[in-house]
């Protein structure tokens, strides 16, 4: 069965590296053969760890996707037979067996990625659906990630196979569909950059996941230029990780972090990207948050930022999109360029939309701290931490409600 051997004794994390690079690969092309999610899995995790068991010491194959596929073809089959379907599912487990030198080369993970974002489900299911397939994860870690019991978790995703049974695995070319397989990639990233709940402030393994797999789609989709702003997006925002913690946790924020701890190799990525993606018409709501994002990067000081570009940049993002975040956003870079009255005039009719949130809360409290108006400032600023479940967040507004009431009181 194996052809000629690599190196052996390689590396149990070099292992762990190449088998979590086959698994979506396998299992798309599993899932494409026998229209089951749920058995093709579990075919999958046999085969799995019988490579796992097994190529340590007699090698790993020259072909180790095409082994992988045969060995949970195989056991997709044992599965058939042992569970004494029915005629149908016997002819289509026969189906299965494939031949050594008929292995196609091709790469479903793709196809996949469309399957576990597909409308029928939630974008939380999605989600958790796309970091367990695709991304390798396991149930516990999603779990972990999201603060729910495994049990919780476990169920979720099962629901989720379950209602993507019998549907066509396919690389749609629609764009409702690649939409919404770029919006989970958005809201898996956003969760990672920023965690909405617990004691970390992010979570370097799922924004990591994001990138990885946006990398993927434009690496089969170059020129969509949706998929390239994204990209960017996620670089020119992932870039700044290292500087957005102290030492203890703690959140700092854009103004105060030090730029020197920022990822230049991300930035100038990002930053290419960003702008081919700008070049290619229509604009979209990724290629001008990564605008945005590749314009605070390449300020090599807060005082250089170019706040009238970036005022210009939500104003085209708020007609496109409507969101009132972007509105919220918007507000801020307003009271950089006129002051923060102008500011606070474009929170005013949020609070219909957004009233409650505590990032509104938050950004209130930054402009009448601009203005001087310490204590409603602090009260602002006590308000979003209420709001906020997030730990280090709420540190930070707690802190900034202390700091600037007792900046309030002292004489003038």
């Amino acid at each position: 069965m194996f052809g000629r051997r690599r190196a052996m004794g390689m590396a149990e994390t070099r292992l762990e590296d190449l088998l979590r690079e086959l698994t979506p690969q396998v299992l798309g092309a599993v899932v494409r053969r026998t229209g089951d999610f749920s058995a093709a899995e579990d075919a999958v995790q046999e085969a799995l760890i019988a490579a796992a068991r097994t190529w340590p010491a007699d090698g790993v194959p020259d072909n180790p996707r095409g082994w992988l596929i045969q060995a949970a073809s195989r056991r997709f089959i044992d599965q058939v037979r042992q569970e004494q379907a029915r005629r149908r599912r016997e002819e289509l487990a026969a189906q299965c067996e494939v031949p050594a030198e008929e292995v196609e080369e091709h790469d479903d993970t793709l196809r996949l990625l469309f399957l576990c974002c597909h409308p029928a489900l939630t974008a939380a299911s999605a989600i958790a659906l796309t970091l367990r397939a695709v991304g390798g994860l396991t149930t516990a870690e999603i779990a972990t990630a999201y603060l729910v019991p495994e049990a919780t978790m476990a169920q979720r995703i099962s629901r989720a196979k379950q209602k993507l049974k019998g549907q066509p695995f396919e690389l749609s070319q629609d764009e409702e569909r690649l939409a919404q397989v770029l919006h989970v990639l958005y809201l898996l990233f956003n969760e990672g950059y920023t965690t909405s709940s617990g004691a970390e402030l992010h979570r370097a393994d799922l924004s990591g996941e994001a990138i990885r797999l946006t990398r993927m789609v434009r690496a089969l989709l170059p020129d969509n230029p949706q998929v390239t702003g994204l990209l960017a997006l996620m670089l020119l925002n992932d870039a700044r990780r290292a500087a957005r913690t102290g030492s203890a946790g703690e959140l700092i924020p854009l103004t105060e972090q030090d730029r020197s701890l920022w990822n230049k190799e991300f930035i100038d990525e990002g930053v290419a990207l960003a702008v081919e993606a700008f070049q290619q018409p229509p604009l979209g709501e990724y290629q001008l948050q990564a605008a945005i994002a590749a314009l605070h990067d390449e300020a090599a000081r807060p005082e250089d930022t170019d706040w009238p570009q970036i005022l210009g940049l939500y104003k085209l993002l708020e007609e496109l999109s409507g969101n009132p975040m972007v509105t919220l956003n918007r507000a801020i870079a307003e009271a950089m360029v006129a002051g923060p009255e102008a500011g606070l005039a474009l929170l005013r009719p949020l609070d219909e939309k957004l009233g409650g949130h505590y990032r509104l809360d938050a950004v209130r409290g930054h402009l009448y701290e601009m203005l001087g108006e310490s204590e409603t400032a602090a009260q602002h600023f006590a308000a979003a931490a209420r709001g906020t479940t997030s730990l280090p967040e709420q540190n930070y507004l707690t802190t900034k409600a202390a700091e600037v009431s007792d900046a309030g009181r002292k004489p003038r």
